[in-house]
């Protein structure tokens, strides 16, 4: 279906911005799967960039992406999503095609580890800062783990406070869930 799972919905938008050779960002690589997906979009000739702060998070996205039939394209650092722009050369800088963030905590993890407001919003702005016009940043806030309301409350304001000259954005919601709802922001460099 369609709209039944967020994840696939968000993979499903980024699948039209994204094009092979194009170099991306998983802002959150957590167990690999967006870094999965967005490795296989942007083919061997296009490159990820990944970044977590947990290495466990990190060996698993490379267990992952070792047993699937993916290019060797990603590069992964233990790095707070915040600092994205001093770990990516600056030859890409303007030129990336999307960044993808999950937040929140990585599952079957230590769940006191999560993303926090301060340096999602920071990240958010670094990805804009290297996207290419037409670019797109996919966001999805995850709401039922403690913080994680606060945490979508922010990123939601902070990209709200975003002059329309320099992105565009698109909330989405699963509107008859009634609790622990998943938000989902798609912002769209300008």
């Amino acid at each position: 279906m369609f709209i039944s799972h967020t994840v696939s919905f968000v993979k499903n938008a980024m699948g039209n911005v994204i094009r092979p050779g194009d170099a991306v960002i998983d802002a959150t690589v957590g167990g690999g799967l967006d870094t999965l997906f967005l490795s296989k979009a942007v083919g061997p000739q296009g490159t990820v960039f990944g970044f977590d702060v947990q290495q466990h998070a990190l060996d698993k996205a490379a267990q992952r992406l070792a047993s699937e039939p993916a290019p060797d394209n990603v590069r992964l650092f233990l790095a707070g999503h915040e600092t994205m722009a001093e770990h990516i050369p600056s030859r890409f800088h303007g030129s990336m095609a999307g960044a993808m963030f999950n937040l929140g905590y990585l599952p079957g993890s230590d769940q006191s580890v999560i993303t926090r407001p301060a340096s999602t919003c920071a990240a958010i702005d670094a990805a804009l800062g290297l996207l290419r016009k037409g670019g797109v940043i996919s966001t999805v806030l995850y709401t039922g783990h403690p913080g994680g309301e606060d945490e979508a409350r922010s990123v939601e304001s902070h990209c709200a406070s975003l002059p329309m000259d320099t992105a565009r954005i698109m909330r989405c919601t699963m509107h008859n869930q009634p609790t622990a709802q998943t938000r989902i922001l798609f912002l769209e460099k300008r």
